[in-house]
């Protein structure tokens, strides 16, 4: 027996078969199921293209079908340009945390623009897509010159991106190479910022080396704190600790993670905040109270 979810998206398949009275039984059987099967089947990862597209087409004025479908990373840019409109701010969101797909399809960013339940901060980001704004010519050139060291490939690099547009910088910073995402990690742009560290390239030493760095935005820093996988490497960890860039709800919230070792050692750490350093006082003396009383 077929799972509510397996039955609603093969009746979307069946909806489109090339045999009319087949699809027509499928969209009148269709008219009778309940909403939350549908909702379910458009979540998954490996839901099928067709499913997407019938749901785009014809049930994206029920609840929660357009923010589904923005939800869900595998659902086609394409598909999603036609539900644009029925989007709330939580659908926006996920549209906006998955920025691969305006390097993807460009129709969904003039798409996006028409989005009336945008919060303001979304709109402004919205915005960003669709402005010829290049990077800075004096951060370009001072990030260049850290990451590439041969003359000639950084002129290269710094003539390259400095006739990029916004969304040819997201594709940049998802297909790009190392040298490209060292730059473009302190790209001025929050969804450049986010491809970097969506990328299928990145490497975890290079999180290690951004976790560490005091001259990337917060939004970086808490971005990478957020992620499962950057904080299963205990050196991203580390580095986010001592790091006095990182908003400090994120170190206290990291602090019981710390080994002992490197728990003293934050304690005399002059670098970081006066609360953050108290409170790894106090962890460190509870820990070495707990140890003797063993």
């Amino acid at each position: 027996m077929l799972a509510p979810e397996d039955r609603a998206e093969l009746l979307t398949i069946l909806a489109g078969d090339a045999d009319a009275a087949i699809a027509e039984r499928a969209q009148s059987v269709i008219l009778t199921q309940p909403l939350d099967p549908f909702l379910l089947a458009i979540s998954r990862a490996d839901a099928d293209p067709r499913l997407f597209a019938f749901c785009a087409d014809n049930m994206s004025q029920k609840p929660g079908v357009a923010d589904g479908l923005a939800k869900n990373p595998a659902c086609p840019a394409g598909v999603l340009a036609h539900v644009i409109s029925r989007l709330t701010a939580a659908g926006v969101q996920a549209v906006l945390d998955n920025p691969q797909r305006f390097s993807s399809d460009q129709r969904l960013i003039a798409a996006m623009g028409e989005c009336q339940a945008a919060t303001p901060e979304q709109k402004e980001l919205l915005a960003s897509l669709s402005k010829n704004d290049p990077l800075p010519a004096e951060l370009l050139e001072e990030v260049a010159a850290e990451v590439e060291p041969d003359v000639v490939k950084r002129k290269t690099l710094t003539q390259e991106l400095a006739h990029m547009n916004v969304v040819q910088r997201l594709t940049l910073a998802l297909k790009g190479g190392r040298e490209a995402r060292m730059v473009l990690i302190r790209d001025p742009n929050k969804l450049v910022q986010r491809c970097v560290l969506q990328s299928p390239r990145l490497t975890d030493t290079e999180v290690e080396l951004f976790a560490a760095m005091t001259n990337v935005s917060q939004e970086v820093l808490r971005t990478i704190s957020l992620a499962r996988v950057f904080m299963k490497n205990y050196t991203i960890v580390r580095n986010l600790m001592t790091n006095p860039k990182t908003p400090l709800d994120i170190t206290l919230h990291l602090l019981p993670r710390l080994t002992a070792t490197d728990l003293h050692k934050l304690t005399t750490n002059k670098n970081i905040a006066d609360t953050l350093r108290s409170m790894a006082l106090k962890l460190h003396r509870k820990r070495k109270m707990g140890d003797h009383s063993g």
